[in-house]
């Protein structure tokens, strides 16, 4: 199956035509989820698509998958990865949304309400029934052909929608015209089309600023888009890379004919086309769209770029390491679309209401015009104030305002580093009093370096002991082996390689070194944490402490065949410069801070305290910060639940992130980490989290004051309409601000900027 995401053959997305509304939506996942091999599907009006996953052993096809959508009256295609947002930005002039479609609506409907204005004045003009005929015919039948064609294929599929709305309550009014006009020539003032008319332009300008709206929550998307360069600049196989090599013997390629592998070379002022490592020449690169960075970031040789980042005065040659699909920018795009197509809990309710919505609008409407007619006598007034309910009901503001404002959330936070990728993390939020983060890479640099060897025995040379725990991390990305590798470089020694070697997870690693002094025998690098069944633990405690009071993360090196320390290994890792910052945001937005750390307790209670941690969780083994977590949801003294985020950056803090309410993960670690998490920093500045927290609860916010206009807008409307205070005409009116209101506060976030980064 050709799908939208190559990664998992279960998961694709599907662009979705024609959905005007809320009942819309309900009605193409239910569709959806009839489908046999269907797994889940989730539909958002706002960006017109729909996500599906099939069963592993599905047998669907995407065809089938596209009929049953289209049997219910809408368009249905493939969706194009990282492409779609682009091409719906671009509409035509004269397209279904396009504003060519309102102008000609209202030229040809102000000759028929302008006299309405001009009667305060004295001046009672008006034109003739047959001229409002020849005016009102083709704004009904042409312009508003869109909600005829949908309605009828709403009434097919034995459902309601939006559009069957408009086009029950304007046919009513332009036929009570059109009848009225036959019955008495000359009773002018007795025509509606004026209200049909205008009902349909009020409709069709709302949709218009709808479609300006929902591009411009895009905008995040479409600007990480265009960092994408459409060529890049292949340097010949047969050049050598050095300084002086002349770089002007390459091919200008498309960017989809570039592989991994290739050497691209990027000129002063360009787009780096893709992720990889520089090979010659340095630069200051500017990452800022990418990862919110504001500064240019100073890159030389060895130094990782990211494609779509903009090079700054420098020539550089870069090995390509991932293009396309596999780049970072591919995947951050993928992450803002995937939680901006998914929906945030609370839109089930909607839905759940949206379903009935409809069928009870028709049926209020139908009482209305009985009641009015019984009440006063006239089929005119009857018919009127049942087109003001028919018109004021429609739940397009609804629909919308949910996912208006996650787009418009998700969005702005991606543009300053802050990947938010599950909806959920928005109604989690704003709950949070209490954030745990990892100290290694987290509140600390996460570079260690070596700072002291003691051995235990005045005969072993600590050069020995420094090429045999160097060997043991041999391949290793641990920043504790980086630390071992890079002090025994500086000495200019060479580890010994060992014959063999098991990483062991949440302890160290153990190895037979090949040569010195304990040639064949299994040494051990492990933490002091993972010591507690060890008889030496008290010895190794007490000469370590002089490390622990300096705050010095600690190893020792064991000799596993006589269970006995042979050293001990202290690195130091310096806390990060705006740790001390994050921290103190946290506590003024009243959030607990708590620190886990493998370290001694000294040693770890050291750094907790400098920087005003609240509590610290010390010798804390890797599997056993889930368990952490877990106790803090449950630690408040009066029965409260507590709600806890969790940030960390490495493979053993996937497990606390995932069993965390919030997980957010660090982009300088792992990607583990970054699956387990519900938000993704693409910066390793801990003043995000506060950020994070703050823009959650702003979006949080947002959909509750947007859900709760658009209910009470709806619950007011139909009353006030049903009692005739509002004419079909003010109804078209107040149901296209209704969802023009909708999306403008769901914008004002765009002008959301972190206060502590």
């Amino acid at each position: 199956m050709n799908t939208s995401n190559p990664s998992n053959p279960q998961l694709f997305t599907l662009d979705i035509g024609g959905m005007t509304c809320a009942s819309c939506v309900g009605r193409v996942e239910k569709a959806l989820i009839k489908v046999p091999g269907v797994e889940a599907a989730s539909v958002n009006l706002a960006t017109e698509q729909a996500k599906i996953r099939l069963n592993a052993d599905s047998e669907a096809t995407i065809d089938s998958i596209i009929t049953a959508v289209q049997k219910t009256g809408y368009e249905a295609k493939l969706s194009t990865p990282h492409h779609n947002t682009q091409a719906k930005s671009s509409q035509s002039f004269w397209g279904a949304d396009g504003l060519g479609r309102v102008l000609l609506g209202f030229a040809l409907s102000a000759p028929l309400f302008l006299p309405m204005f001009l009667m305060p004045f004295g001046i009672h003009w008006v034109l003739s029934p047959k001229w409002q005929l020849l005016l009102a015919t083709p704004v009904q039948f042409f312009l508003g052909w869109r909600f005829y064609k949908a309605g009828y294929k709403s009434l097919v599929a034995g459902v309601g929608n939006m559009d069957l709305l408009i086009a029950l309550g304007t046919s009513a009014a332009y036929g009570l015209s059109v009848y009225q006009m036959l019955a008495s020539p000359h009773a002018v003032h007795e025509l509606y089309f004026e209200g049909s008319a205008v009902i349909i332009c009020m409709v069709l300008l709302g949709k218009w600023l709808e479609a300006r709206a929902k591009q411009q929550t895009s905008e995040a998307i479409r600007a990480l888009q265009k960092l994408w360069p459409e060529h890049a600049k292949v340097i010949d196989s047969s050049i050598a890379i050095r300084e002086s090599s002349p770089l002007d013997q390459y091919r200008d390629l498309p960017l989809e004919q570039v592989f991994p592998g290739d050497r691209v070379l990027v000129l002063p002022g360009e787009r780096i086309p893709v992720d990889g490592l520089i090979l010659m020449g340095s630069s200051h690169i500017d990452e800022s769209l990418l990862t919110g960075e504001s500064a240019p970031v100073k890159k030389s040789i060895d130094s990782k770029v990211i494609g779509g980042s903009l090079n700054g005065e420098g020539v550089l040659a870069i090995e390509a390491q991932a293009v396309g699909i596999e780049s970072i920018l591919s995947q951050i795009i993928t992450l803002v679309e995937d939680a901006q197509t998914q929906k945030a809990p609370i839109q089930k309710l909607v839905d759940q209401v949206s379903a009935i919505f409809v069928p009870s609008v028709i049926g209020i409407a139908i009482v209305t015009g009985f009641g009015n007619w019984l009440y006063f006598d006239s089929a005119s007034i009857a018919i009127l104030r049942a087109v003001s309910v028919l018109v004021i009901a429609c739940p397009c503001a609804l629909g919308l305002a949910t996912p208006a404002a996650i787009m418009a959330g998700t969005g702005v936070a991606a543009r300053f580093g802050i990947l938010i990728k599950d909806p959920q993390v928005l109604e989690l939020a704003h709950r949070l009093n209490i954030v745990a983060f990892d100290k290694t890479g987290t509140l600390t640099i996460g570079k260690p370096r070596l700072l002291n060897v003691i051995s235990f025995s005045s005969a072993v040379n600590e050069d020995v002991i420094l090429t045999s725990a160097a060997g043991l991390q041999l391949g290793s990305e641990h920043p504790l082996a980086k630390a071992l590798l890079d002090a025994a470089k500086q000495k200019g020694l060479t580890p010994i390689p060992p014959s063999e070697s098991k990483a062991l997870p949440g302890i160290g690693i153990i190895g037979k070194p090949s040569a010195g002094p304990w040639i064949g025998q299994n040494l051990c690098l492990q933490s002091v944490a993972s010591l507690t069944a060890n008889p030496h633990e008290d010895e190794i405690v007490q000469k370590a402490q002089a490390c622990f009071d300096v705050g010095q993360t600690v190893s020792i090196l064991m000799n596993q065949e006589i269970s006995a320390p042979i050293a001990i290994i202290a690195f130091g890792d310096e806390l990060k410069s705006n740790a001390l910052e994050a921290i103190t945001a946290l506590h003024q937005l009243h959030i607990r801070t708590v620190m886990l750390s493998g370290d001694n307790t000294a040693a770890a209670n050291r750094v907790g305290n400098s920087i005003g941690i609240n509590e610290v969780f010390a010798q804390i083994m890797p599997n056993s910060k889930a368990d952490v977590i877990r106790d803090l949801q449950s630690s408040n003294g009066d029965g409260k639940r507590q709600w806890v985020a969790m940030v960390g950056d490495g493979i053993n803090d996937a497990p606390a992130l995932a069993t965390a309410d919030v997980g957010m993960a660090m982009s300088t670690g792992t990607d583990v980490a970054m699956q387990a998490a519900g938000i993704t920093l693409m910066r390793g500045d801990p003043t995000l989290v506060a950020d994070a927290i703050d823009i959650s609860k702003r979006t949080w916010r947002k959909i509750q004051q947007n859900l709760f206009w658009a209910f009470v807008f709806n619950c007011t409307g139909i009353p006030l309409a049903a009692l005739g205070y509002l004419s079909p005409m003010l109804a078209g009116s107040a149901m296209a601000l209704s969802s023009f209101c909708v999306l403008s506060n769901a914008l004002l976030l765009k002008r959301w900027r972190p206060s502590h980064s």
